[in-house]
């Protein structure tokens, strides 16, 4: 029922998905406009001068229904800012002659027509409007002054009182409506924003960062990096369109993304066609070695897969080089303007030659991490590797889950006996 009613609202007045707050905004303020003044065209007929109250409100009412269209269907909002305010102010004035001046009250709405005109406002231009708006509110009040006889008054004090005082509530339930759909429309424009903060930073790190507009760096004694390469990228690449191979990368890492989610770890960044996540950060467990390597065998397993469906097909596939490595590190948020969260120190480092020093479509792993994962992985020593500028590192081969760890029905996914290792591990 919910999803129904949103998908009505966002058909009347724009979807936050695709379209700015100010649009949505446009769209519902023209809409209303043109509903509350062509329905009291329609109640006019019980005053004296109902023929032009009526025009009045009928012709302002479908102008608005036309601007309304305009800005729904060719997206034309921001180009019709002028119009819509000279419509309502034209609309005001001649409402003013003709229905009290100011002893009446439609003086009343030259208020919330300034707030939603500034709301709309883009180009920062506020001391034009505001000198559009003063100018003809001020000239409004001299012509009264002057030309009291062009002046349609109230007969008597009564209709006087119940014209204002309608008004003025009026007023007040439009203001409040404007309110509400505002304060609706910037929660929506802040759960966007969020959205799109947490797309670059972690949880707490965006928090932070909000409460603070700073985010101390942190020393980690003991975090897991994951580092993954395509091999044979450049030579693929090149028989791909520049839209081929960004379609294809954006899978790839989609896939990746995903994975890292169930497995507790972090994205830190992509560079190219190399990927990289740590686990153990921002928020400190004990599990990032097990995560980590849970996370790169799922990994090989996606990209095997792809492999399989691109030689079925006769095409030029990718195959991925992966490395892992833990130890200490320092993560951090850098930059003003564009912000991203980084690691640093020697640990990274490491990860990376573990990375280029692996075999595609293994997962290549530290003597620091096997130390912390051999009760739960399979693993083969491959010995001492040399890796550039790091002299020769002792590297492991993750062959699988321990016999008796792994569920029947699938070989990389955890049964109960290594979720209750894991549990003793995590609450140690």
């Amino acid at each position: 029922m919910k999803e129904t009613f949103l998908s009505f609202v966002y058909l009347l007045f724009g979807d936050p998905r695709h379209n700015s707050l100010e649009h949505r905004l446009f769209n519902t303020v023209s809409l209303v406009n043109a509903f509350l003044n062509i329905f009291g065209a329609l109640g006019s007929f019980y005053l004296p001068n109902f023929e032009v109250i009526f025009i009045l409100n009928l012709t302002s009412g479908l102008l608005m229904f036309g601007m309304y269209i305009l800005a729904r269907v060719k997206n034309l909002y921001y180009s019709l800012f002028w119009p819509f305010n000279i419509t309502i102010l034209t609309y005001l004035s001649a409402m003013w002659f003709y229905n009290g001046g100011s002893l009446g009250g439609n003086h009343y709405y030259f208020i919330p027509a300034l707030v939603i005109a500034m709301i709309l406002l883009r180009d920062h231009r506020v001391w034009v409007l505001y000198l559009v708006y003063i100018g003809f509110t001020a000239s409004l009040y001299t012509v009264e002054y002057y030309r009291r006889d062009l002046v349609t008054f109230y007969p008597n004090d009564t209709e006087r009182y119940l014209d204002a005082g309608g008004n003025y509530i009026f007023v007040q339930i439009l203001t409040g409506i404007l309110i509400f759909i505002l304060s609706r429309n910037l929660n929506i424009e802040r759960k966007k924003s969020d959205s799109l903060l947490l797309n670059i930073l972690p949880g707490s790190i965006a928090e932070e960062l909000k409460k603070n507009q700073s985010v101390a760096p942190v020393r980690y004694e003991s975090i897991s990096i994951l580092f993954t390469d395509m091999a044979g990228f450049t030579k693929v690449a090149e028989k791909m369109s520049p839209e081929e191979l960004l379609s294809e990368l954006d899978r790839f890492f989609r896939s990746f993304d995903s994975i890292i989610k169930n497995h507790n770890m972090e994205k830190i960044k992509t560079i190219g066609d190399a990927y990289m996540a740590a686990g153990g950060l921002p928020v400190q467990n004990k599990t990032h070695p097990i995560d980590a390597v849970l996370c790169g065998l799922e990994f090989q397993r996606y990209m095997n897969d792809e492999k399989e469906i691109k030689l079925l097909k006769n095409q030029s596939f990718w195959e991925l080089r992966l490395g892992i490595h833990s130890g200490a590190a320092v993560a951090g948020v850098i930059g003003t303007e564009k912000f991203a969260y980084d690691i640093w120190g020697d640990s990274v480092n490491t990860a990376s030659r573990l990375e280029s020093s692996g075999i595609v479509g293994e997962v290549n792993i530290s003597l620091a991490t096997y130390e912390q994962v051999k009760d739960f992985f399979e693993c083969e020593h491959r010995g001492k590797v040399t890796a550039k500028n790091k002299g020769e590192i002792d590297m492991y081969l993750v062959k699988g889950l321990k016999e008796g760890l792994a569920d029947p029905r699938d070989p990389l996914k955890p049964n109960s006996k290594f979720k209750e290792m894991y549990l003793r591990i995590q609450n140690s």
